[in-house]
C-alpha cells in the first residue's frame, strides 16, 4: 500500500498584519499607545498580548505593539489583569 503525503504549504491561509495601513508598512514601526480599540484586537481576554502566530503580526510590528501596551499600562488606560 503507498500512501500519499500531503504538502502543508496550502493549508494555512496568512494573515493579514493588523499595524499595516494600506498594505503598507508604516515608517518608522510605531503603534500609538492612545489606540485603544486597535490593542485592545492584540490582547486576550486574560489581559495577555496575543502571539504573533494568531495576530498575524510580523516581529517589527509585534515589538511595537508590545510596547505600545506597556505604555497604556503604565498610564493607566489598559488594565495589567483582566477583570
Amino acid at each position: 500500500m503507498a500512501t500519499k503525503k500531503r504538502s502543508r504549504s496550502g493549508s494555512r491561509s496568512k494573515k493579514k498584519d493588523p499595524i499595516f495601513v494600506d498594505g503598507k508598512r508604516p515608517r518608522p514601526m510605531y503603534v500609538d499607545y492612545k489606540d485603544l480599540e486597535l490593542l485592545s484586537k492584540l490582547i486576550s481576554r486574560h489581559g495577555r498580548l496575543v502571539s504573533r502566530r494568531k495576530s498575524g503580526c510580523t516581529a517589527v510590528s509585534q515589538h511595537a505593539v508590545s510596547l505600545a501596551i506597556k505604555r497604556a499600562r503604565y498610564m493607566a488606560l489598559l488594565p495589567y489583569v483582566a477583570e
